[in-house]
């Protein structure tokens, strides 16, 4: 446990040297901003929405800055010969970020829409779906030497999460959404603000833990694959 908390406080002055933090409150500062100008309307409804669409800049993109710049400063190889195991290794990024994100999407929140809402299950959202936005983060980034040669695949990788986000903004429910790894997250921060079916929160629990277990098992496999067996090779 020691090891784990060491390292959460060794990556956290990681991200805040790097910036990560002056950009989560620009993002903050942007949003706020931006609405100020907008008429007045309940904007509840469309806070999941944007909620999920921050996640992810602060923890897919935000975790692969992250894995680039330990690679191009060579700690991501030298995790491999300390005791720090890879499941130990993620779960500080995850938990990292995640409250990262907790942080930020909940000041957003206040901000618009007041305490007007159900903590739990948007706290709940927020951190089920940035778990999911950072392995799924690492995934994407883990195989590439550099931002350059990442940046336009990450289009790809970023798209498909965001599914999502246009029928939700569109209103528009059809039972293949509820299949998407981040349905569960958007459903869960709905809830926070509308009152919705017990199967549905249940659903938004379940569902995120099971994707948040496989790209974690996914995560460990590419990071012995493109870590630990180039550095050993």
């Amino acid at each position: 446990m020691s090891r784990l908390i060491s390292t959460m406080h060794w990556d956290i002055q990681l991200q805040f040297r790097n910036g990560f933090y002056y950009a989560t409150a620009f993002i903050i500062a942007f949003w706020a901003l931006l609405m100020s100008q907008v008429p007045a309307f309940d904007i509840r409804w469309l806070l999941p929405a944007m909620v999920l669409g921050n996640l992810l800049m602060t923890t897919f993109y935000f975790v692969a800055g992250l894995i680039l710049l330990e690679k191009d400063e060579g700690t991501l190889e030298a995790q491999v010969v300390t005791p720090l195991r890879t499941g130990e290794y993620l779960a500080v990024k995850v938990l990292t970020l995640t409250l990262l994100a907790l942080i930020e999407n909940l000041i957003l929140v206040v901000l618009l829409a007041g305490f007007d809402f159900a903590s739990l299950p948007l706290l709940s959202g927020i951190a089920l779906g940035s778990a999911i936005f950072v392995l799924a983060g690492f995934i994407s980034v883990v195989r590439y030497p550099s931002i350059n040669e990442y940046l336009f695949p990450s289009i790809l990788y970023a798209s498909p999460l965001t599914l999502p986000l246009l029928p939700y903004l569109m209103q528009w429910e059809h039972w293949l959404l509820y299949l998407h790894p981040l349905q569960a997250s958007l459903v869960l921060m709905h809830a926070a603000f509308h009152p919705i079916a017990v199967w549905q929160i249940i659903y938004g629990f379940v569902y995120s833990a099971v994707w948040i277990g496989i790209f974690f098992i996914w995560s460990q496999r590419l990071f012995q694959r493109f870590v630990v067996a180039q550095t050993a090779g």
